[in-house]
């Protein structure tokens, strides 16, 4: 193989769990050009470590021609036909994009669901491979690791994530960071994106040092400082995890089975029918045990 190409889109997390996928590709091919289609952003952080060669965002208007039954047009064809491997994790429901690969003979087109059919989500991205001859790798892919134990009360807290319906209540959140602030003296640092609203940031601005959209790359630094990470199902929490940061993690009805990191430092905590269901008692527990074993 000289060439692939991998079509996977999503947000952070959906990236992050699919490096597993990407490190066995360029660990089976080393020589091989690997490009990727889907969230830039995210996608910097394997171009950073050598697992891809070149990053193309999902949002260029040329893909769109992919779910089109009309010939694609010449350029792009040319262009797609040059990859040996193209393996697609995008949705594709009525096969429209699999009714144009593969372009020709030589061409291996995989095509896998955009949603994963097994636990943990890396090993579905990790199945296609198969086909290529390659073994099931590591489904857990570290970005950063800590070599020493580290002399802090530092905790990271991720009060939000992509959907509100995965948030533990704030007021809830603001109980705890009081509680961590005053039983265990935790330095905290309260880390908010595009999806956390302005009352969210100036709530926890009291509490601990606010780190607003910072880039990814900074975010893993400032991970590396951190005894604790507290947080949802996010591509944040994926991001902490992939540091080797402790984790707890508070799930409601999302399966942590598939969505948890999977890794010997990540908890759950879980209520089935709502992530509001978790209590403050119950958080405190867990985080006592794990800062204890810290």
């Amino acid at each position: 193989m000289r060439r692939i190409l991998v079509l996977r889109g999503g947000a952070l997390g959906d990236f992050i769990v699919t490096l597993p996928a990407l490190a066995a590709l360029r660990q089976h091919a080393p020589a091989a050009r690997i490009e990727l289609a889907g969230n830039a952003s995210a996608a910097e952080l394997a171009f950073a470590r050598g697992l891809i060669d070149a990053v193309h965002s999902q949002h260029e208007a040329r893909w769109a021609a992919l779910y089109e039954r009309a010939p694609l047009p010449a350029d792009f064809a040319t262009w797609l036909a040059s990859f040996d491997v193209i393996l697609n994790f995008w949705p594709d429901p009525d096969a429209d994009l699999a009714h144009h690969l593969p372009l020709h003979p030589a061409q291996t087109f995989l095509n896998a669901p955009a949603h994963p059919t097994c636990a943990p989500a890396a090993a579905h991205y990790c199945t296609p491979l198969r086909a290529l001859d390659i073994a099931t790798p590591a489904i857990f892919y570290p970005l950063a690791e800590r070599t020493a134990l580290l002399k802090t009360q530092r905790i990271a807290i991720h009060p939000g994530s992509g959907s509100p319906q995965k948030n533990w209540p704030l007021e809830r959140w603001l109980e705890l960071a009081t509680w961590l602030c005053s039983h265990h003296h935790a330095e905290l640092l309260i880390i908010t994106g595009e999806a956390e609203s302005s009352t969210t940031r100036l709530a926890f601005a009291p509490l601990g040092a606010a780190a607003h959209q910072l880039p990814l790359e900074t975010l893993i630094r400032e991970f590396s400082n951190c005894r604790l990470f507290l947080g949802h199902d996010s591509g944040i929490s994926h991001l902490a995890a992939a540091c080797s940061v402790p984790s707890l993690l508070f799930f409601g009805p999302t399966d942590p089975a598939i969505w948890a990191p999977p890794a010997p430092h990540v908890h759950g905590l879980q209520s089935s029918s709502s992530v509001a269901s978790i209590s403050l008692a119950s958080a405190q527990t867990a985080i006592s045990s794990l800062l204890g074993a810290a």
